[in-house]
């Protein structure tokens, strides 16, 4: 829990930074190059992105500790493997849900009011534009609760998606079960956290769900 939630930190800010000003500048050089880099991301194995991170944090410069769960300093690393890969997709997904947003009447209808481009940005559009980045934030999120096998392998981390593998291994089925079974919950629990930030990000889906009552 505690490796997922920092990742879901680092990829959210990011991910969603990079989409913003990528979206609000298109086609400009960062637009660009921001773009190639998260396809990079979401090409690269998890697995090799922890080692060359380990190799050149670690061996080379020896700033931070090549693996094993212990003080802040030993989340950098495993954090920001799995955050790159999640901010890669974040990033995609927000360039591509604001560009759509950009170019609604109600975003027009703003700067002929004389708003400000960020008041336009971040005020009416982001929100408008959240809410398929919150369905993959949702998914990605319970993806690193379990998902997460080859990171905490590469990283020496006891996390539980290496529980489950090693249950697997030594069949020790009662674990097994058990994990399946909390993974199952976290995942039930996450899009129920989802589906009710959706009615607050847009009070349309509210008032639909009431009409359809």
């Amino acid at each position: 829990m505690l490796l997922a939630l920092t990742s879901m930190v680092i990829a959210t800010v990011l991910g969603m930074g990079a989409g913003i000003i990528s979206a609000s500048k298109r086609n400009s050089v960062f637009d660009n190059v921001s773009m190639v880099i998260s396809l990079v991301g979401v090409a690269a194995p998890v697995f090799w992105l922890g080692v060359m991170l380990q190799l050149f944090f670690s061996v080379q410069l020896g700033w931070l500790p090549s693996g094993g769960m212990g003080g802040i300093e030993t989340f950098v690393l495993p954090a920001t493997t799995l955050g790159l890969a999640t901010a890669a997709l974040i990033a995609r997904i927000t360039r591509s849900s604001m560009l759509e947003v950009l170019r609604q009447d109600f975003i027009t209808t703003a700067r002929a009011k004389g708003l400000s481009e960020r008041v336009v940005i971040f005020k009416h559009a982001l929100k408008s534009a959240f809410i398929p980045v919150i369905t993959v934030m949702g998914l990605q999120f319970g993806g690193l609760l379990g998902g997460a096998v080859l990171t905490e392998t590469v990283f020496s981390w006891p996390g539980i998606g290496r529980l489950m593998v090693n249950s697997i291994l030594t069949r020790d089925y009662p674990v097994v079960q058990g994990t399946v079974l909390l993974l199952a919950v976290m995942f039930v629990l996450i899009n129920i956290v989802v589906d009710i930030t959706y009615a607050f990000l847009d009070p349309r889906i509210n008032f639909a769900t009431r009409e359809g009552e």
